[in-house]
């Protein structure tokens, strides 16, 4: 029963999506692997380089969820995780959050997610949901700390910085962004 709920709230996402006028795919024209970063195609393809932070939602959900409702039968946390997910990439993508991206980050090409873009975020936090269940707990700190390293390194942005540029920007953070 969970797992369907799942589907559900998953499908119900991306239906939503589409309602609210979200691209289905790329504007380019075509469906491409790997969007091109600091582009507005960037966050229209299958994956981007912000996927990894959705990867890492699903060890976050997955390591929340067991320390506050461990009594909880897995489906129903992965349900509570798909849920949060979910309305993250609603937000996410709504008018007033792309242009608080626009405006308190370095992201001026951001025109929101494709919902191709936004289904395959979903998945990226579902894969995190089950490594996080998987792996030992040093592992996944590994993964974590990882990711978050190699998408500061390569992008000059991650989970963190995203989520500090998005609620209470830092211009030496924006200085450092934008010289890369």
């Amino acid at each position: 029963m969970p797992y369907w709920i799942t589907a559900a709230l998953t499908l119900g996402t991306l239906v939503i999506l589409l309602l609210m006028g979200r691209a289905p795919w790329c504007d380019c024209g075509w469906v491409d692997l790997w969007g091109t970063g600091g582009t507005s195609e960037g966050s229209q393809q299958v994956f981007d380089w912000y996927s990894p932070s959705h990867l890492l939602h699903g060890f976050i959900f997955y390591a929340a969820l067991w320390l506050v409702a461990r009594r909880v039968p897995l489906g129903w946390r992965l349900v509570i995780a798909t849920l949060v997910e979910c309305a993250w990439e609603i937000s996410e993508n709504t008018n007033a959050v792309i242009e608080r991206y626009r405006e308190a980050t370095i992201s001026l090409d951001y025109y929101g997610d494709s919902v191709l873009n936004s289904a395959s975020d979903i998945v990226a936090m579902f894969v995190g949901f089950w490594l996080a269940r998987r792996l030992p707990v040093w592992a996944s700190l590994a993964v974590v700390i990882g990711f978050e390293l190699l998408t500061m390194w390569i992008i000059r942005d991650g989970l963190a910085l995203n989520v500090i540029m998005l609620l209470s920007p830092v211009e030496a953070i924006r200085e450092w962004q934008a010289a890369g």
